[in-house]
């Protein structure tokens, strides 16, 4: 059977347009987009991203809007693609499991007990994803001030959906092997916002108290 020429000069044009389209993305971006926002370097980008937006004359205010419609919208898109997943035992023993219970050498259980039972009150709420994660934490971090707190939350807040499980193993990289009171405050707060991306991650979206 004779190949179809239209066809395959259209597929040629196609590869070309999607190479050259390539090229000029990576020309344009010096540096790679920080998939993992749990990386420390990520705060950087998404500092710069932040004042570029600021600078094209968008509000605090207004970014906060946008950014709560367009979480909606995603998570409206989600449910539409990811099947109903019946949760048969409880919350907490989920999240204890496998890569969640690393955490106990690290972490006191009455922290990850606050961190777990605050996402469970929280996952309903109509509220930012940083603002989610700074509330799930502040008990844990008693000495940290809410913006502050919002400035490390962001990246975690920022991540794709399905990364969490990522987050927490780099999360468990990047601090040191010790025990809570003697990481730095730095680490303590890193730990608790992957923590907490994780808990909210995994919880079902009807849970409240």
């Amino acid at each position: 059977m004779a190949s179809d020429p239209i066809r395959s000069s259209h597929s040629h044009f196609q590869a070309q347009a999607e190479l050259e389209m390539l090229q000029l993305i990576i020309q344009q971006e010096p540096e790679p987009y920080p998939w993992n926002p749990a990386e420390p370097e990520s705060s950087a980008y998404f500092a710069a991203l932040e004042q570029e937006v600021i600078a094209a004359g968008w509000s605090e205010g207004e970014l906060t809007e946008q950014g709560q419609i367009l979480a909606q919208q995603f998570d409206n898109l989600w449910a539409t693609v990811l099947p109903t997943v019946t949760v048969e035992h409880s919350v907490k023993e989920a999240l204890s499991a496998d890569l969640f219970e690393q955490f106990l050498v690290q972490v006191p259980q009455p922290f990850l007990d606050g961190i777990v039972q605050r996402a469970r009150q929280l996952i309903a709420e109509n509220l930012t994803m940083a603002d989610k994660l700074v509330r799930c934490v502040q008990d844990a971090l008693p000495n940290w001030g809410e913006d502050d707190l919002q400035v490390l939350a962001r990246p975690f807040a920022y991540a794709m959906r399905g990364a969490e499980t990522e987050m927490l193993e780099v999360a468990l990289r990047s601090v040191r092997c010790a025990a809570w009171t003697e990481l730095s405050g730095i680490e303590q707060a890193r730990l608790s916002l992957a923590i907490a991306r994780y808990a909210l991650a995994q919880m079902p979206s009807e849970s409240v108290d």
